[in-house]
């Protein structure tokens, strides 16, 4: 099977699990399943978060450089195998996008907002981390013009809840 190929696949796989993970945590709920958040005020400037990504990936690099522009040092690995990254970090399969990263104990999967980020290290949820799943077209370091609505989930080994809504 070509790269082209099998890049394809696993594109079509993601935005259709994207697609179904929307889908089935649209609930918003007022209970909520990550209790054990502290609040505090978080200043991204002096915050470091590593990136695992292919060296191939360019949309990974622009959301370094958005997360850059609004004062986050990016520290970025390459690796051939970044779903090993993901199986090690706790990163369910339904949830992948093309990179993962760690700030400060938690997993940030894929193209997360950085205001996301930013409330996720203000209310410190007892969670393993947090992801946009996919690659939504105009979530940052995509940017591709789109009415699209997309989310940021929290997730641990048993729960995945919407944490913020994005258009």
């Amino acid at each position: 099977m070509s790269n082209k190929v099998f890049y394809s696949l696993v594109a079509v796989f993601i935005i259709a699990s994207t697609v179904f993970w929307i889908y089935m945590f649209q609930d918003n709920s007022s209970s909520a399943p990550f209790p054990n958040s502290q609040t505090a005020d978080v200043d991204m400037e002096g915050v470091t978060l590593t990136m695992y990504h292919s060296p191939t990936c360019g949309c990974c690099v622009n959301w370094a450089k958005y997360l850059e522009d609004h004062g986050v040092e990016v520290i970025t690995e390459e690796t051939m195998n970044v779903y090993s990254v993901k199986e090690e970090h706790g990163v369910p399969n339904q949830l992948s996008s093309c990179h993962t990263a760690v700030v400060d104990g938690y997993v940030v999967e894929g193209h997360v907002p950085v205001e996301d980020i930013q409330r996720l290290l203000a209310e410190r949820p007892d969670v393993t981390g947090i992801a946009v799943p996919g690659m939504p077209q105009n979530s940052p370091g995509m940017d591709m013009p789109s009415d699209e609505t997309y989310q940021s989930v929290l997730f641990d080994g048993e729960t995945v809840t919407v944490y913020n809504t994005h258009n």
